[in-house]
């Protein structure tokens, strides 16, 4: 078989995978119907796959570039050192080659994206009533992309990510760092660096692993 027949072949393959996918796809939502799923059930799964396939198209874009997902409070304020600190990190890391992933919001996120540059950032928003909008050096970017959903967002930030990166910060900080190490711990997710950071001298991520060492560890829960 020539190296023409050869491409062509595989063409045919993946195009077929890709149609059966599709179907497989929509057959599982049409069965949602058989299933009487409620309105409510349907829209779940419509703004899902909405955000999902917005995203995927983007990303697809810059899938060569190795790319680090950051954390941190959006609380963090201009001048506080774990700002700047969050600001040179992002810095180095686009003089790396890296691209930046952020929560778009302000504090850790804006200071990453500030780091980084508006070219070599995403940001992946949640939409939430009583916060900002997102941080000026992203806002009307194309690579700015809100989510309804938190689990929609969570996925771009695990599935795009070469290295993940969290400073200190509060409830969401925490819940992605777990959710993070859960994946690694569980094999859900491809091994990846997971950089716990703060500044010289600095207590926040001491105190936490000692009390994942001295609660969790010590009882054999991980």
């Amino acid at each position: 078989m020539t190296g023409k027949r050869k491409d062509q072949s595989k063409g045919a393959r993946r195009a077929s995978r890709e149609e059966r996918l599709v179907e497989e796809i929509t057959g599982t939502v049409r069965g949602m119907l058989e299933d009487r799923a409620s309105v409510g059930d349907l829209k779940i799964v419509n703004s899902a796959l909405k955000e999902m396939r917005r995203a995927f198209a983007v990303f697809s874009e810059y899938h060569t570039q190795r790319k680090v997902s950051t954390f941190g409070s959006a609380r963090t304020r201009e001048g506080d050192p774990t700002f700047e600190l969050a600001e040179r990190f992002a810095h180095l890391m686009a003089e790396a080659g890296f691209m930046v992933i952020t929560g778009a919001g302000p504090g850790i996120m804006g200071a990453c994206q500030r780091g980084a540059g508006r070219a070599r950032s995403f940001g992946v928003d949640i939409e939430l009533p009583f916060e900002e909008s997102a941080n000026p050096v992203i806002q009307g970017d194309p690579k700015h992309m809100p989510f309804k959903y938190f689990f929609t967002r969570k996925l771009f930030f695990v599935k795009e990510a070469h290295a993940v990166v969290l400073f200190p910060g509060g409830f969401g900080t925490h819940d992605e760092g777990f959710e993070i190490l859960t994946l690694l711990q569980t094999g859900k997710s491809k091994l990846l660096p997971a950089v716990f950071l703060d500044v010289p001298g600095g207590t926040f991520w001491k105190t936490w692993q000692r009390y994942v060492e001295d609660h969790i560890l010590r009882r054999g829960m991980i």
